[in-house]
């Protein structure tokens, strides 16, 4: 029986033209014109032709699927639950109901009294009947008795909000929709009519305006607090101290902070500093003093502290400067102390430093490891939660008493199927690119990987928007570990694992650094034996997406298999367009092609629909979802449709488009597990592994 023939998608004349360069693009009517709404006949029938073809195509694969599904889903504790938490009057928790359970149910009780415990969400129960289901955000009032929570069931990221009243269990019949999910409680005294703050999406997915609901009173009444008139998103927010509410406007390079006392709900927003360009602050509060981590002196960050009084930067007060080795990526104040989350060569570091001066870090032993804040409610504490792990170290929660300086272990995730850490290693790299600069790569492997230049290899990247990868735990990776892979992350340009110069070295005139670095770290491991050419897998998402497309389109010959999860392909066609949502967001990321024809060359050159050429390529499997606001579902439609005209090979071509999920794929943790198996599934027959 002859194997079902791909789809080919047509080619229609489509022509535009800018800085006097005419282009084709035969695949643009892929993009429906009603988008959001997706409901032209001749579009889903292509779309759906993608997914029976991806189907026809793992159908043989489908007892590895399955076989992997289960390693993954046996890895997973049943009856998981977080460490319990205090907030106010009660401690809280989430769980797991039973082994079943695809999301968590939420419960509190009154302080040491676990016996009274209460459920106050039901995350199954909100999700029943729908294909997709996510929880964006849960905050509970300071009194205790209101809950507002954001729900989305489409994987738009446009969410409703709901409040319910925990004292009686009643859910208003008012709902809000159209919001981002940020969510931030005033100070009321009166229960009945506390405020909360919201904020809600333009047509363009942009968080543009903050408003402020009064319980008990219509949606429709409820004031403006702030709007955003240019390309800025907004964002909301409140110290920790509980003091302040904290609106935000800013792009990935820029930004300002308003704030309005959470006892004075009505009070206007005032500035702390008028955003000027490529000046980026966040604000923490203690005392009489707001205290702000900015990069006005400091590339890498500095920690500042301002008079509340009058916090314009003039009266800025220098604590803590970072360095070209030290970047400062956090700042969170507590009563006592504040703590300083930053990067040392790459390496994350907690710092706790008093208010009169002095301060520490909390030592770790292993060499390369992922360490941030947990869930800490409280502005009072004398214990700091953290959240820590490697690429051999589960994840671990640790409570720090800050008096003892001691860490003492709260929850290590279990491995119910069994992991052994003893087993695998794991080493920092360094590997020299083209241009002389030395790329970070963190490796993981079975103590008995045979590193002759054989082994088949995963090579993981992002690179993009100054967003570090870092090396965390998987327990799915298990299952190429096990089957003698061994996983690297290349730390790439575009990140920022070693600061903003790092970032800023793989943006804008330098984005093909991010490019070359990710195939030089490739020749690097070959020439180090870890594996060879054919041997490589590789995997990479929304940006990372652009990452391994243009490795595919550079060095072909390098890869055995490419896995683009809703992969941003389509970048100059995209950013020329600014009826969509994040055009003009990503202009200080990527340039500006309408107003530069520098910037416009310079994406053509690299831009991975655009470079598709007339040669061999490696086995591929790309996703989209349908619903994606973040990366259109047509960028992975026109994209596998071009390669299918252009590409000189036999290759597997597969696209999977998700027609009820977003730009995260499927909710539920099995749910989502399945998809990563069909993925390693991929991997695991290209390069030839049992």
């Amino acid at each position: 029986m002859s194997s079902p023939k791909p789809p080919i998608a047509a080619r229609k004349p489509h022509r535009s033209t800018h800085h006097a360069t005419v282009r084709e693009d035969p695949y643009h009517w892929l993009r429906d014109p009603a988008y959001p709404e997706v409901a032209d006949a001749e579009i889903l029938a292509y779309l759906n032709a993608e997914n029976a073809y991806f189907q026809s195509q793992m159908a043989p694969r489908e007892p590895l699927v399955e076989q992997l599904f289960g390693e993954l889903k046996a890895r997973q504790q049943p009856d998981e639950a977080a460490v319990p938490w205090r907030d106010g009057a009660y401690e809280y928790q989430w769980r797991y109901a039973d082994a079943q359970a695809e999301y968590q149910v939420w419960s509190r009780w009154p302080l040491h009294q676990p016996e009274l415990a209460a459920v106050f969400l039901d995350e199954p129960a909100l999700a029943q009947g729908h294909d997709y289901f996510d929880l964006g955000a849960l905050a509970i009032s300071p009194s205790g008795r209101f809950l507002v929570y954001a729900i989305d069931t489409d994987g738009s990221e446009r969410y409703t909000l709901r409040i319910k009243d925990l004292q009686t269990g009643v859910i208003a019949m008012e709902e809000i929709t159209n919001a981002s999910g940020a969510i931030a409680w005033a100070n009321d005294s009166h229960q009945e009519t506390a405020v909360f703050f919201y904020t809600l999406l333009s047509e363009n997915w942009r968080p543009y305006i903050v408003k402020a609901h009064r319980l008990g009173t219509p949606v429709a009444t409820d004031a403006t607090v702030y709007e955003e008139h240019g390309a800025f998103f907004v964002g909301l927010g409140k110290t920790q101290s509980d003091a302040f509410i904290l609106i935000t406007a800013g792009d990935h390079v820029t930004s300002e902070t308003w704030y309005v006392p959470a006892h004075a709900p009505t009070a206007a927003p005032t500035l702390i500093a008028p955003r000027r360009a490529q000046h980026e602050y966040d604000v923490e509060h203690h005392g009489a003093y707001f205290y702000i981590r900015t990069n006005h002196r400091q590339r890498n960050f500095s920690i500042v502290r301002t008079p509340i009084a009058a916090p314009a930067q003039a009266q800025w007060e220098h604590l803590i400067d970072g360095s070209d080795h030290l970047y400062v990526t956090g700042l969170t104040c507590f009563e006592d102390f504040f703590v300083v989350e930053d990067r040392i060569d790459g390496l994350d570091q907690i710092r706790l430093c008093t208010y009169d001066g002095s301060e520490h870090r909390i030592a770790f032993d292993e060499p390369a490891f992922e360490v941030s804040l947990g869930t800490n409610a409280e502005f009072k504490t004398a214990m700091l939660r953290l959240d820590y792990e490697s690429m051999v170290t589960p994840q671990t929660v640790f409570d720090y008493h800050v008096e003892q300086r001691s860490l003492e272990t709260r929850k290590v995730r279990s491995v119910p199927s069994g992991y052994d850490k003893a087993r695998y290693a794991t080493q920092r790299l360094r590997v020299r690119a083209r241009d002389g600069v030395e790329v970070p790569v963190s490796i993981v492997y079975r103590r008995d990987f045979e590193q002759n230049g054989n082994a088949p290899l995963l090579l993981y990247g992002y690179g993009a928007y100054g967003v570090a990868m870092t090396p965390a735990f998987s327990s799915a990776r298990l299952s190429l570990l096990d089957r003698g892979f061994a996983f690297a992350i290349a730390h790439v340009r575009g990140g920022d694992e070693l600061g903003r110069r790092w970032y800023d070295d793989g943006k804008l005139g330098k984005r093909t650094n991010t490019f070359n670095d990710f195939v030089d770290v490739a020749r690097a491991l070959i020439e180090q034996k870890y594996t060879r050419a054919g041997r490589i897998a590789i995997m990479g998402g929304s940006a990372g997406g652009t990452l391994v497309a243009a490795a595919a389109n550079d060095a072909p010959q390098l890869w055995g298999a490419v896995v683009a999860q809703v992969p941003f392909v389509d970048v100059l066609n995209t950013i020329l367009d600014e009826s969509l949502p994040l055009t003009r967001l990503e202009w200080p990321e990527w340039g500006n092609p309408i107003e530069s024809r520098a910037a416009f060359d310079y994406i053509a050159s690299w831009s991975p629909y655009d470079q598709i050429r007339r040669q061999d390529y490696p086995p591929m499997l790309v996703s989209a979802g349908i619903n994606d606001p973040r990366v259109t579902y047509w960028e992975a439609a026109k994209y596998v449709a071009k390669l299918r005209h252009e590409k000189t090979d036999d290759n597997a071509l597969l696209l999977k488009v998700n027609l009820d999920a977003g730009h995260g794929g499927k909710t539920g943790r099995y749910e989502f597990l399945r998809e990563v198996a069909e993925e390693y599934a991929f991997v695991l027959t290209m390069l030839g592994v049992d």
